[in-house]
This record gives structure tokens, C-alpha cells and sequence, in this order.
């Protein structure tokens, strides 16, 4: 079940950044739920139509080490990888890589996991594609 990383890049905006000119740690996660969503739309899934059906995938625990600033102007690039750990979760590694220097700025760990509308443990029909 190894599988290459998706990559999304993402072009740091000056109003992501702070009045020390760095990109602000909560908009990490911004970077990193974009990145994780184009990684489900790869996928051939929609995270949309998922929850329409009654499924909804929702960040458990969020780990983010922080390790370069970023800066605007800047292109980062996200690699995102999605391995099972449950029948009802999910963990996301991510790293985010400053593109012009190919340097690591942040990487991440989430646990997702997968419920009902009443908060109940439940499973997509075709989550599985997460994994191929």
C-alpha cells in the first residue's frame, strides 16, 4: 500500500503574513486542509458529495512542526499521504516544501476520522480510494 505522495502548490499571499512578514502557523493549516482536499478531488472523490451523504470527515488531532518561514510571493509545495488506521480512521503525513529551494518548512501529522451526522463511527462506500 505504498503510494507516491499528491503534491498541490499553493502561492503564499500577503495577507497571510504577519507584522513579522511570515506566514501566520494557523494559516498552515489552511495550506494543509486545501492540500488535503485536492488530495480526496485526486482521488476521484468529492469531499462535498461525501458529506452530502451523510459522512463527515473531521480532524481527530492535529500535530504541525514548524521548521522554515515562509514569506509572500512565495510557492510552496505540499506532498500529502493518506494511510488507513482504522475501518473508521485515517491519518494524513504532510510536508510542505518551500519550491524555489526545495527546503522543508512544515510537516504534519492528522488523524481523520469518518462519522455520521450524530457523531456516530461510519464509512463512505468508496473511502478505500484513499489508499490506492
Amino acid at each position: 500500500m505504498d503510494q507516491s505522495p499528491h503534491i498541490t502548490e499553493i502561492e503564499v499571499r500577503d495577507y497571510e503574513c504577519d507584522m513579522q512578514g511570515i506566514v501566520n502557523n494557523a494559516v498552515y493549516q489552511n495550506y494543509l486542509e486545501h492540500a488535503r482536499h485536492t488530495f480526496i478531488k485526486a482521488k476521484g472523490l468529492d469531499f462535498a458529495d461525501i458529506t452530502r451523504d451523510g459522512v463527515h470527515l473531521v480532524v481527530m488531532r492535529a500535530e504541525i512542526d514548524y521548521k522554515r518561514p515562509l514569506h509572500s510571493g512565495m510557492t510552496v509545495k505540499i506532498e500529502s499521504v493518506c494511510t488507513p488506521i482504522s475501518k473508521f480512521k485515517s491519518q494524513f503525513t504532510q510536508r510542505i516544501f518551500i519550491a524555489e529551494t526545495d527546503q522543508l518548512s512544515a510537516q504534519g501529522v492528522f488523524v481523520i476520522a469518518s462519522i455520521s451526522e450524530s457523531g456516530r463511527p461510519t464509512q463512505h462506500p468508496s473511502i478505500a480510494k484513499l489508499f490506492d
